[in-house]
């Protein structure tokens, strides 16, 4: 239902918040201000009114933009739990054999757990899987059906929530209460906030895993017109 109402509610949102301040590369519209997001801490200005996208969404989509033949190649690609901002722009590129997967998301293509998937071991040339990981007590088996779907010298981005200065990822199972989960991990349905040590768990099970702080590549006023998170680290995987 909130999926629906979106659609019907961002046009009106995107008008009346129209401008030139602020700019997604997604869909290269502009606008005076960003909307808030998020639940134990609200950041302001970062809700792109067009696409509903992140900061996350616009530094992968530039990533893939400027980085990769991701809009040119002819490419097989597995989607997890599809994000609006990315879903219909990805589904209309002719050169991508797209497929959308998710455990409970209406506008998925294959209704799938991520820690059983039902695809053959090096189908996809690429996996796009973003802020999915925290929210699965065990994440290393979903790294790992990752790693086993992924084409030898394909390319996996795994984005998750990342605190660049905590050493060590912390979990707790004994932790089930929303609010309690909200305030130590950041959401409600979160298990985990991941550590630096994150890239060397993808290591684990088999990845070559890149951390990429591809906001080093923007001056500082490109950053903030495209309300990107100053030193966000890209998990970019290869297997």
């Amino acid at each position: 239902m909130l999926i629906r109402l979106s659609y019907v509610a961002r046009p009106f949102v995107a008008f009346f918040l129209r401008g030139n301040r602020y700019t997604d590369p997604i869909d290269g519209k502009s606008y005076r201000k960003f909307l808030p997001y998020g639940y134990e801490r609200v950041r302001e200005n970062v809700l792109a009114p067009g696409t509903l996208s992140l900061e996350r969404h616009r530094l992968c989509w530039l990533y893939l933009k400027n980085e990769t033949d991701f809009f040119t190649a002819s490419l097989k690609v597995l989607h997890f739990a599809p994000e609006q901002a990315f879903l219909k722009r990805f589904q209309q590129l002719k050169n991508l054999d797209y497929t959308t997967t998710d455990l409970n998301s209406p506008i998925a293509d294959v209704k799938a757990d991520i820690c059983n998937l039902p695809f053959k071991e090096n189908s996809y040339d690429f996996i796009i899987c973003n802020h999915v990981l925290e929210h699965i007590p065990d994440d290393r088996q979903a790294m790992r059906e990752l790693y086993r779907i992924l084409k030898p010298g394909g390319t996996a981005i795994l984005q998750v929530p990342l605190e660049n200065d905590r050493e060590k990822t912390f979990e707790d199972p004994t932790i089930t209460d929303p609010k309690e989960r909200a305030k130590i991990f950041g959401q409600y349905d979160h298990v985990r906030v991941y550590g630096k040590d994150y890239f060397d768990i993808l290591g684990t099970v088999g990845f070559t895993a890149n951390a990429i702080d591809y906001t080093s590549q923007f001056s500082k006023g490109e950053i903030d017109r495209y309300r990107l998170a100053k030193g966000e680290l890209l998990p970019v995987c290869k297997k």
